[in-house]
């Protein structure tokens, strides 16, 4: 009963970052800290101490089967069973993870749309009955909007640019109600993806008033490189926080005094703080704090929100904070579809501080073309009625015109190309009536004509809350991690472990994400993109990616020399090679964790990590690998 009381802790911990919300009557806020600290230790003691305590596995054939290892994880974590709403929904929405018995561990953002749900949009515009009927694993490939890009001045378009057509304006104030973010107090721009975002910021902002970039990433990414190549065109000046080896905490005595004002006279902004509040890489937690004392010392704060999971910013309290910008990104279907677009958000009051220019990256949302696309105009009668039902329910939803424009065509051109198979009927309002209905209960017309789009994920994440969200997550990837520090290598007298992991290990307040490296017995890593491959062919979507922005003490120079590898600038470009200008970074395997993963999931990772104990497994596969490459580059 001792470990029942102890695991079910989550309740007892107050979120720190909502301790400023503390009513000044309750318990003081030291008290507050001392119980959360306490509550958190006792966490990671009954982690480490609950799952097989005192045992270790040399070998991938000896571990406890499924039903053995669920029974001790809901014996650590009794509270787990309070979250079978998360597996209803799984199994009624999101059937498609089981059918295909694929586990997805390389989804980052959050989910607009269930499988299900996109499964009834395509059913209701194609007869069931149609030889032209999508395969199930083509479903997700019918969106419910597409994307149009376009070239715009992102300060113009954040004065001026209105509203946008009924589909977009109905999926901002769905968006902008999740985040629980005020359409009064911030703008909202749809981007093509993280990147456009990160770049549209970075040819606005006035750098040559605000000359700093600073910068705070565990990991490369694309799309902070490609701010910081933007800006540094635009005459930043560049700076970047460091990640103290081995556990990879920020290095609070520099981030701070690149942070504070020497003269606190100047009231002058002193340039943009990008911040994300949890790596997306390592699921370290960084603390907000860092963002009220750039705020406080002049900066202007992005923060990158792409990381945190589906509810996290219930927890995050904005108006603590209010950062100046904040960029996030959706995807379609979970497991299925992870095309979507990104959102840039910037606080009303600071857009006069932009610069005007002309950028690309900004996108429109519109209706949906591949369904009425993929079906050739010189087809037989059934799929030109196909597309006469299509193009007459988006007349019903007030949405066609949007996307004749779209398309290229005029309303006219579409008729005359229907009329070469079965000619369209004038509906009757009830009639009419009946097809919105039938069009899968995805879409609803408000009382002013206004389109509501259904975004169901959105929707589960909602009813859900934080803490249901929250707490699962936060056992899964615990006893994950407490299951892979327990394989270790055969035959080695000092108890050589399989599995390294990067950045806080097991931990109550840690991310869900998480990078690790697998290494053999003789203590060589296995190359991350060798695992991913064997993964894949396992049913199992992982993804690699590099540590950067290290910082190793002088007693770790040795293990500096053996871990880290050199990224070279161009050399081709003469700048670089001048400098001879190398980054430290380390490449790893990455996973995350969305909030449907259950138990199997986890599971089944642990067991196909396991299989890199065998030394004959390592090698047969490394050998199959280097030939397959060896091939591809004679070819």
């Amino acid at each position: 009963m001792e470990t029942e009381k102890v695991a079910g802790i989550h309740g007892c911990c107050p979120n720190p970052l909502l301790i400023l919300l503390e009513h000044p009557n309750q318990q003081p806020i030291s008290k507050i800290k001392s119980t959360t600290a306490a509550c958190r230790h006792i966490f990671a003691a009954t982690t480490t101490s609950s799952f097989f305590p005192n045992t270790h596995f040399t070998n991938h054939e000896s571990l406890p089967s499924y039903q053995e290892s669920f029974a001790q994880f809901l014996k650590a974590y009794p509270k787990y069973s309070e979250t079978r709403q998360v597996d209803k929904i799984r199994n009624q929405e999101y059937y498609h993870l089981s059918v295909s018995n694929h586990v997805c561990l390389d989804y980052i953002g959050i989910g607009l749309f269930s499988y299900s749900q996109v499964q009834s949009q395509v059913t209701a515009l194609v007869p069931v009955t149609s030889s032209s009927t999508p395969s199930s694993h083509e479903w997700s490939d019918y969106p419910f909007f597409d994307i149009s890009c376009k070239s715009v001045n992102l300060k113009s378009e954040l004065l001026h640019g209105g509203h946008g057509s009924q589909l977009e304006s109905s999926i901002k104030k769905k968006i902008m109600n999740f985040l629980n973010i005020s359409p009064n107090e911030y703008s909202l721009v749809f981007t093509a993806n993280r990147s456009s975002a990160f770049k549209l910021i970075a040819e606005s902002y006035p750098f040559k008033t605000s000359q700093k970039l600073l910068t705070a990433y565990d990991h490369e990414s694309e799309a902070l490189e490609t701010m910081v190549n933007t800006s540094e065109k635009r005459g930043a000046n560049i700076m970047s926080a460091e990640f103290k080896w081995p556990r990879l905490r920020i290095n609070s005595a520099k981030l701070r005094k690149l942070i504070i004002r020497k003269n606190k006279k100047k009231k002058k902004s002193r340039g943009l703080f990008v911040f994300p509040l949890q790596s997306r890489v390592t699921g370290a937690s960084y603390s907000y704090q860092w963002m009220s004392l750039a705020q406080e010392n002049g900066w202007h704060v992005l923060l990158d929100a792409c990381a945190l999971g589906p509810k996290d910013m219930d927890s995050f309290g904005l108006s603590l904070i209010h950062p100046d910008f904040l960029i996030c990104s959706f995807y379609k279907v979970f497991g299925e579809n992870p095309t979507g677009f990104g959102c840039l958000l910037v606080k009303k009051s600071v857009v006069s501080v932009l610069e005007a220019s002309v950028s690309t990256g900004n996108v429109s949302l519109i209706p949906p073309t591949q369904l009425l696309n993929s079906l050739d105009s010189s087809g037989s009668g059934t799929e030109l009625e196909q597309k006469t039902n299509f193009v007459t329910k988006l007349d019903e939803l007030h949405i066609s015109g949007s996307y004749s424009a779209h398309n290229g065509k005029s309303e006219n051109n579409l008729n005359s190309t229907k009329e070469g198979g079965v000619a369209p009927k004038e509906k009757s309002k009830e009639e009419s009536d009946q097809s919105i209905s039938t069009l899968g209960n995805n879409t609803k017309l408000e009382e002013k004509g206004s389109v509501e789009i259904q975004c169901r994920c959105l929707d589960h994440v909602d009813s859900l809350g934080l803490m249901q969200i929250g707490s699962r997550r936060r056992y899964l990837v615990n006893w994950l991690i407490s299951g892979l520090l327990k394989l270790q290598h055969p035959n080695r007298l000092d108890h050589f472990p399989l599995v390294k992991i990067y950045g806080p290990k097991i931990k109550f307040d840690r991310g869900t994400a998480m990078a690790f490296n697998l290494f053999d017995w003789k203590g060589e890593r296995v190359e991350p993109i060798l695992i991913q491959k064997l993964a894949d062919r396992n049913n199992i979507s992982l993804s690699h990616g590099f540590l950067s922005h290290l910082w190793f003490p002088d007693k770790y120079e040795e293990e500096k020399q053996r871990t880290i590898e050199r990224k070279k600038g161009d050399e081709n470009d003469a700048e670089s090679k001048k400098s001879k200008k190398t980054d430290l970074r380390i490449s790893v395997v990455t996973i995350a964790l969305g909030f449907l993963a259950n138990f199997e999931d986890v599971y089944r990772l642990w067991t196909f990590i396991a299989q890199f104990l065998d030394a004959d497994f390592v090698e047969k596969e490394r050998w199959r690998y280097s030939s397959l490459y060896q091939k591809t580059i004679e070819v």
